[in-house]
């Protein structure tokens, strides 16, 4: 059975109460912990007896049954690093590695400290209050992906948190792990395949990638590669090319699944299409100092604002949520649409296009302001870098000069919005390996083999219109397709919002 050993907790206690003491008195860490240590935990090198042995006694703890029978033990999860920086740090690969491990599913433990015989109960107060602090700091990996993090269970808040926001997600949904099928035969590829029966689930990890690909993205546009691999590794973890714990926490609380996705058989046709549900939780870590947290904030604030207007999450990230029920197989949708579910006016969007890109611009200058105080240089948006060769097969996933950030609205087709269906229309497909028609690898994606090409196209539908990322744009065909989103509208419903 998993358990947290009293020896464990002692440990997040005794840190918890040495960083405070650091941050009050402008103390070492090696000046901190000798106090901290002498008063409290224990101080071996003391000459006092009363200052050599602890004041708490810590017991090992344990999760507890859950009354439904279905939380509290195991359970098989999933981590997938998709990209990652080649060894000189200028280069980023793209390469999908699933990565199962074991994890606690909605566990609750019961955690028991005491004082000893001639402790002042006082103590006991302060220390259950630093341990506390520490384990909803999080134990354990992935302390910043919703893993390894305790609350008190009459509590569902942490101080430390800066943005919580209740959102929707349609279409594919974010998956956790694929069960194993068995293998058949696809007459349109000529080629085995296992799809796996994938079990949805909302994952912290998923809207954190996706928070760390968009930062990715702006930084390489007005930063050097090797400094945006710094600051990325800062504010979200690294283990290259130093190790860093993250300055930014990510939980979801009451992830729920809505709807399951339609089924994929002919029965499943005229079923809904997906949803989850759930609030996205950041929060400042252990590592984030107080003289950065305003910054941070508006930092991350601006991020997330950009990241639910930009695409989606999961699986179905570039393309928005889409019909494919007039099809005559499955998958019956595509896609993924995320959505604010909040009356904060920070989140209310115009219904013009042209103020929308005015929005835009004001939300992604100030995610600039705060990311040269975080950086600590200045960063001008009208001196974009360069990353990279662009050609018609080639392309970097940054925002730089290379890349239009479009707002657009016209006539839907096919039931597609817009945007999507100009980039799908049969002016934009081309003859493959095998003679047959279909989508250009080099607009849409695509996938050979092992080997998987991304789309440098995003596209994300807000109703009343659609915004359009397009990486690689000042070469055919992302050229082409960037005019004829402009020839297909009118004046008043089209607008770039990047560059400047």
């Amino acid at each position: 059975m998993p358990y947290i050993p009293s020896s464990t907790l002692r440990g997040i206690a005794r840190a918890q109460a040495i960083r405070e003491r650091m941050e009050k008195d402008n103390l070492s860490w090696k000046l901190a912990e000798e106090a901290i240590s002498r008063q409290y935990f224990g101080y071996l090198d003391s000459k006092k007896s009363e200052e050599r042995s602890g004041k708490v006694m810590f017991l090992d703890a344990y999760p507890l049954p859950q009354p439904s029978g279905d939380g509290g033990g195991l359970a098989v999860d999933m981590a997938n690093n998709i990209w990652s920086w080649d060894v000189a740090g200028r280069n980023l690969l793209y390469s999908p590695n699933p990565n199962p491990f074991y994890s606690l599913k909605e566990a609750t433990f019961l955690i028991g400290v005491r004082p000893t015989p001639a402790a002042d109960p006082a103590i006991l107060t302060k220390v259950k209050g630093w341990l506390t602090r520490g384990l909803q700091a999080g134990i354990g990996s992935q302390v910043n992906t919703g893993y390894g993090s305790l609350v008190q269970a009459e509590s569902s808040t942490s101080p430390q948190e800066f943005l919580s926001l209740d959102f929707a997600l349609a279409g594919q949904l974010i998956h956790g792990r694929q069960r194993f099928t068995q293998w058949t035969w696809n007459e349109r590829r000529h080629e085995w395949q296992m799809r796996g029966n994938s079990d949805a689930e909302v994952r912290p990890v998923a809207f954190k990638s996706m928070l760390r690909y968009w930062f990715r993205a702006f930084a390489l546009g007005v930063l050097p590669s090797r400094e945006v691999q710094r600051l990325e590794g800062e504010l979200f973890g690294a283990i290259n090319p130093r190790q860093a714990r993250g300055k930014v926490m990510v939980r979801i609380a009451d992830g729920r699944i809505v709807q399951r996705e339609a089924r994929p058989n002919r029965q499943g046709q005229d079923d809904p299409c997906g949803e989850q549900s759930g609030r996205l939780i950041l929060a400042y870590s252990s590592e984030a100092p107080t003289d950065q947290r305003r910054d941070l904030e508006t930092l991350l604030k601006t991020l997330t604002w950009m990241m639910f207007h930009l695409g989606g999450v999961g699986q179905g990230a570039r393309r928005p949520c889409y019909s494919r029920q007039n099809r005559e197989r499955a998958p019956w949708w595509r896609g993924s649409t995320l959505i604010p579910d909040t009356q904060d006016s920070f989140w209310k969007l115009p219904c013009d296009v042209r103020e929308f890109r005015d929005l835009f611009r004001r939300r992604l200058q100030a995610f600039y302001n705060a990311l040269g105080r975080f950086a600590n240089r200045p960063i001008d948006p009208s001196q974009l870098q360069t990353v990279g060769a662009v050609k018609g097969d080639r392309w970097t996933e940054a925002v730089d000069q290379h890349c239009r950030i479009i707002v657009c609205s016209g006539a839907q087709d096919f039931d597609k919005p817009y945007a999507l269906a100009i980039l799908h229309s049969d002016e934009f497909k081309v003859r493959n390996r095998r003679g047959q028609i279909d989508y250009d690898g080099n607009l849409c994606g695509e996938v050979r083999g092992k080997n998987v090409k991304p789309s440098p196209v995003w596209i994300a539908d807000l109703e009343e219109y659609q915004v359009v990322t397009v990486f690689g744009a000042t070469q055919d065909p992302r050229k082409r397709f960037v005019a004829a989103l402009r020839q297909g509208t009118g004046r008043d419903s089209y607008a770039q919002v990047f560059p400047f």
